[in-house]
């Protein structure tokens, strides 16, 4: 978090395969023979939340900086992405039944253990056909939070294998197809450029856009 945080947006490229850990998370939930065969990195992020697996050409990442002094801000903190949620709902206007999820956090049984097995408040979801499904998540959010203002990490999967991040995890083979399964039918993908995503957002954050290659 930079000392003097003002709004700022951060387009992050992936260029190499990476498994990024919640601030909670420890190495030991990774299976680190299959992360090394596999080439990817295994690195920490200081918000919170689950494992997400950055794959490059898969995923649209994107950071989003707020000072505490803004207009924006939220202190309560189940209600601080509320508005980052509705920017790319609006964004996102093309995918049918994407909404921004106001409720409680959404636990399943994997949802400590991998971001989109769970649904926080502000993200956005796919609603499901039938009524009593569970919605599919579209936009993950994470936030670190500080004196000064806060940082927003955004991911979007413009594709997604539902094997690729449980076969990385240290899990049994019966655990490791539960996860699969859970989130195949938990993570919804949509192709949403850059472009689309600034044409959303209010115009004075457009001054703090940034590319960043990591």
């Amino acid at each position: 978090m930079p000392e003097g945080v003002d709004r700022r947006l951060w387009v992050h490229e992936v260029d190499r395969p990476a498994l990024v850990l919640g601030s909670s998370q420890r190495d030991d939930i990774v299976d680190m023979a299959r992360a090394t065969a596999s080439g990817v990195e295994i690195v920490h992020r200081r918000s919170g939340g689950g494992a997400v697996l950055l794959v490059p050409g898969e995923v649209l990442w994107v950071d989003v900086l707020l000072p505490a002094a803004d207009p924006l801000w939220e202190p309560d903190v189940g209600r601080s992405a509320w508005w980052l949620g509705d920017a790319w709902a609006r964004a996102l206007a093309a995918v049918g039944g994407a909404v921004v999820h106001r409720g409680p956090m959404i636990r399943t049984a994997w949802s400590a253990l991998a971001c989109f097995a769970g649904v926080g408040s502000g993200e956005v979801v796919v609603q499901p056909a039938a009524a009593d499904g569970p919605p599919a998540k579209l936009v993950g959010i994470s936030q670190r939070r500080t004196r000064v203002g806060a940082r927003f990490q955004c991911a979007l999967y413009r594709h997604h294998d539902p094997a690729a991040l449980p076969a990385l995890l240290a899990l049994d083979d019966t655990d490791r197809s539960m996860l699969t399964a859970a989130l195949a039918v938990g993570v919804a993908t949509a192709h949403l450029t850059e472009v689309d995503l600034l044409g959303a957002l209010p115009t004075r954050r457009h001054h703090g856009d940034e590319h960043r290659r990591t």
